[in-house]
């Protein structure tokens, strides 16, 4: 029996509305989940909002609102993000929630239980903006002699009373955890600048709070509220059941088991550093591996509200469509890498890809069949070039896709997926079953046999990606829910569709082709 996966986002922090990086995040880690779930596993996926903290706090102050007034409306948006964008969570969580605090003060309390958290005084440099102290030797100066973080960042100098984590007690555990698991941090790039930082030596950690009270509280120690981080990264284990419930617990965060965590490269240092210190301090098993993603750049420019070029999610998938948005986003960056947007590689990625080959190769197959034939499936004797297609689609689908996914590499999966979409595309014109219809049914009837089982396997195979449009064609061929996963691409489905006397309706077009808005024409 296959062990569990556990996979999550990064909580969004919800001082404003979603953009175009959430959504990024928020669909590759979907796909992933999706991918698992088709081959077999059991999966719990979490998202939801990091809803603690001083940015918080002081954005509602600005706005004339309380802070949990700001969280709930904020953690709407991204909510509705999700749901709007197709995302198969098992859970979106909200670190405002009772039970979360519960999980926050009980790992307080198991770091503590360990000896590694003292009362002191903090003096140093603490970004808002990134929620994140920092030691002098990271500062990087500003215009004007501005000290800012690794991030540029404003830092401010602060002074008050706080519990300190013993952070540099666990340095060289960190290191051999970094050695003996090569892959605990990906891609390479975000793995080498983690272990610099760790090399360097580690400082102990403020984590509490006094000059603000929005925040989880500290058990037993009154005027303290937990560092956002130590709060934000406990979602993990509260959504996975810690610590009231041990059944849930041991199965989707067990020693040894398949946890990832997908973040932003911005974030890996709480993730791969902290985080794991954290766990280690608690006696809690640690996670997979940590996947740091680049950022999404519009037209090459990193997105900024000063700019004015911060993409709304919602509005490009009313624009061009989830699944085509979706597609894009997948298709055209590396993940790992950073990568660039713009409506019109959007509409082009699209318009070549999903309406030219692929919904043109099933909407004409398709059409042909149901004129032709009534709808009634096709027969015939298949050849070697029908066995030849069939046995190349079926190597893509069924091995080199899910291959992909499981390493975190979804432009990998789609390019496999377009070369045998290709492959159909060259067989259908050199088959030329329209001319066929005349000079030889028989064998007419083969090719389209062939055709409609490829069409049925590559459908099933891109679903992670286009869910909505692979589950809506995938309904139209009759394909059965139990054959929509990576074991049940085999041809078995089609003989007992066949045997099932099932009628093919003339198809409905998935991918109409899109055109640029006049306004960025």
């Amino acid at each position: 029996m296959s062990v569990p996966a556990t996979i999550t986002t990064a909580i969004s922090y919800p001082n404003g509305r979603p953009h175009i990086g959430h959504a990024y995040e928020t669909i590759a880690t979907d796909a992933f989940a999706r991918a698992l779930r088709m081959a077999g596993r059991d999966v719990f996926f979490q998202t939801g909002t990091d809803e603690h903290g001083l940015k918080m706090a002081q954005t509602a102050r600005g706005k004339d609102m309380e802070p949990q007034q700001l969280a709930d409306e904020m953690s709407f948006h991204f909510k509705e993000m999700n749901d709007r964008l197709n995302i198969s969570y098992d859970r979106f969580i909200r670190t405002s929630e009772p039970a979360h605090h519960h999980a926050s003060q009980s790992l307080w309390q198991a770091m503590e239980a360990n000896g590694d958290l003292y009362l002191g005084r903090y003096e140093g440099w603490y970004s808002v903006r990134d929620e994140a102290f920092y030691d002098e030797k990271e500062l990087v100066d500003g215009e004007g002699g501005a000290k800012l973080s690794p991030q540029g960042t404003p830092v401010e100098w602060t002074v008050e009373e706080s519990w300190f984590f013993r952070l540099s007690k666990y340095q060289d555990r960190l290191l051999t955890l970094y050695a003996d698991q090569p892959d605990f941090i990906r891609p390479d790039s975000r793995r080498n600048e983690v272990l610099r930082f760790v090399e360097g030596g580690l400082s102990d950690l403020s984590i509490s709070r006094t000059s603000f009270d929005w925040g989880v509280k500290v058990p037993g120690s009154d005027g303290h509220v937990m560092y956002v981080w130590v709060d934000a990264l406990t979602n993990y284990i509260t959504g996975s059941g810690y610590p009231d419930d041990p059944e849930r617990f041991s199965r989707y965060w067990a020693e040894g088991g398949d946890i990832t965590h997908i973040i932003g490269k911005d974030i890996v240092r709480f993730h791969a550093v902290y985080w794991p210190a954290f766990l280690m301090s608690a006696k809690l098993p640690l996670p997979k591996q940590i996947f740091g993603h680049g950022f999404l750049l519009n037209r090459g420019e990193k997105m900024s509200k000063s700019l004015g070029n911060v993409a709304d999610p919602l509005e490009l998938a009313e624009r061009f469509g989830v699944d085509q948005l979706r597609y894009f986003l997948l298709a055209e960056v590396t993940f790992g890498n950073d990568g660039s947007y713009s409506a019109e590689a959007i509409v082009q990625k699209a318009n070549s890809d999903l309406a030219n080959s692929f919904g043109n190769l099933a909407q004409r197959t398709l059409s042909f069949i149901a004129k032709n034939l009534d709808g009634r499936l096709p027969a015939g004797e298949a050849v070697e070039v029908d066995r030849a297609l069939l046995a190349d689609v079926l190597a893509v689908c069924g091995t080199d896709v899910p291959a992909a996914f499981d390493t975190l590499a979804p432009s990998a999966a789609i390019e496999a997926w377009m070369r045998a979409v290709f492959a159909c595309n060259a067989y259908i014109d050199a088959q030329a079953p329209w001319a066929l219809r005349k000079t030889d049914p028989e064998r007419m009837e083969a090719v389209l046999a062939a055709l409609y089982v490829a069409i049925g396997q590559l459908t099933i195979a891109i679903a992670p990606v286009i869910p909505s449009s692979a589950h809506a064609l995938l309904d139209q061929m009759g394909i059965p829910a139990d054959a929509r996963t990576y074991a049940g691409l085999g041809q078995d489905w089609y003989a007992a569709l066949q045997a099932s006397g099932f009628t093919l309706s003339p198809p409905r077009p998935l991918f109409p082709r899109l055109e640029v808005p006049a306004d960025e024409a």
